[in-house]
């Protein structure tokens, strides 16, 4: 394999599929990711990339640590875990927003301290820290919106993409705090070393991105 072969850490899931299919018609396709087996690493040595598939969370991991020269991870992930890394360009797709929700009827008692559950952390104090709120934060890795329903918390922040669940809980929006998209991210050694291969990439990305109606 050469050592300018681009090494590309897609998102498992549906947002991954999404992904490759933008990178197959910027003309990075690899017609062996579409075969039905487990394989997660696969390559076509004649477009110069190497797709493997890992959990989304972990997307900036191995771009930061250079094992990917490239990889696609969301917003918010960017943002709870600041990765050193380069953001190169949004991709448009897996729309959502970080929000604030909690009961219908709720209304915040300003003699105690918020209670905000929530699996996004640092966004969630970032975000407080900046009103000039205290707050307690009540970490969550699931059901997070169980927390305000059995009064484990006031509210919480989490991801929202039709607010289906919201409702369906008795929950409501109370503010939002950004708007999350899939980001294409670059090791910042990698883009150095294999400057052309990837602006290459980056800029067959956009042209297919720009000439998408959403």
């Amino acid at each position: 394999m050469s050592c300018k072969m681009i090494n590309v850490a897609l998102p498992k899931g549906r947002l991954g599929e999404k992904v490759y299919s933008i990178f197959a018609k910027s003309g990075y396709e690899c017609p062996s990711i579409l075969e039905n087996n487990r394989k997660l690493v696969f390559e076509n040595e004649e477009a110069g990339v190497r797709y493997f598939w890992v959990k989304p969370s972990d997307v900036p991991i191995y771009v930061e640590r250079g094992v990917a020269d490239i990889g696609v991870a969301g917003k918010d992930i960017l943002l709870e875990y600041d990765p050193d890394v380069y953001e190169m360009l949004d991709l448009k797709l897996g729309k959502c927003r970080m929000v604030i929700a909690g009961k219908s009827d709720y209304h915040e008692d300003p003699s105690r301290t918020l209670r905000v559950a929530t699996k996004f952390v640092n966004i969630t104090q970032n975000y407080f820290y900046s009103t000039g709120k205290n707050i307690d934060i009540i970490k969550l890795n699931g059901s997070i919106e169980l927390a305000p329903l059995l009064g484990l918390s006031d509210v919480i922040v989490d991801i929202v993409e039709t607010g289906t669940t919201l409702k369906e809980n008795n929950l409501v929006i109370l503010e939002s705090i950004l708007d999350i998209s899939a980001r294409l991210i670059s090791n910042k050694s990698s883009f150095k070393f294999k400057y052309n291969g990837i602006n290459k990439i980056i800029s067959s990305l956009a042209t297919v991105i720009g000439g998408k109606n959403d």
